[in-house]
C-alpha cells in the first residue's frame, strides 16, 4: 500500500474531500451499498446517506463488496430520501438524481460549477429514483446509452458519475496522480 501512495483511515477520515455526497434510494442489494462505500473512498467523497430500505453496515454482504470502506466514508441513515435532500438543500447541496426521463440533461453535457456542493441520487434497481425525489432535484442527469439495454447497473452508473463529477471539477493535479 506504502508504494500505491494511499491514505490510512485515520489519513483518509482528516483529509479534504470532493465536494460531493451520494445518496442511495432504496437501494435493495447490498453488494451495490458495498459498492457505493468502495467507490466513494475511491474519490475521497465527504458522506454516503443511506436512505429508505438500503441497508446499512455492518453487514457481511456490505463488507464483501465494501472492502473495509465503511471505515473510512462518513454515512447517515435517512428514513426518507426527501428527508436527506432537505437537509442537503438547507446546505446549500444541488441536487442531481440520475435517471432516464423525459428532459434529462445527458451527463456529458452538464457542467458542475468549481466551489458548488453536489448530492447525486442514484435509485432503486428495478424502479429508478423515487418520482418526489426526481421533483424535488435541481438537475436530473442520464447517462447516454446506445445498446439494447435501457439501463446499467446501479455501480456501474456511480463509477461513470462520480467519475465524471470529479475529472469536471478539476481536483486532478495534472502533472501528477494526486488530488489538488
Amino acid at each position: 500500500m506504502d508504494e500505491l501512495n494511499r491514505l490510512s483511515v485515520d489519513e483518509f477520515k482528516s483529509s479534504d474531500k470532493i465536494p460531493l455526497v451520494i445518496v442511495l434510494d432504496n437501494i435493495r442489494s447490498l453488494n451495490n451499498v458495498g459498492s457505493a462505500f468502495r467507490t466513494s473512498d475511491a474519490f475521497r467523497i465527504q458522506k454516503i446517506y443511506l436512505c429508505g430500505i438500503t441497508g446499512t453496515p455492518p453487514h457481511r454482504d456490505i463488507q464483501k463488496t465494501a472492502l473495509g470502506a465503511t471505515d473510512s466514508v462518513e454515512w447517515e441513515y435517512v428514513g426518507s430520501t426527501l428527508d436527506a435532500i432537505a437537509d442537503l438543500k438547507q446546505q446549500n447541496f444541488t441536487i442531481c438524481s440520475l435517471e432516464q426521463v423525459d428532459n434529462s440533461t445527458k451527463l456529458n453535457a452538464f457542467g458542475p460549477i468549481e466551489d458548488s456542493k453536489y448530492a447525486l441520487v442514484f435509485g432503486n434497481e428495478v424502479f429508478g429514483v423515487e418520482e418526489e425525489v426526481i421533483l424535488a432535484s435541481d438537475h436530473v442527469l442520464e447517462i447516454p446509452q446506445m445498446g439494447t439495454k435501457h439501463s446499467l447497473n446501479i455501480s456501474v452508473s456511480m463509477g461513470i458519475a462520480i467519475w465524471d463529477f470529479v475529472s469536471k471539477l478539476g481536483v486532478w493535479d495534472s502533472d501528477q496522480d494526486n488530488v489538488k
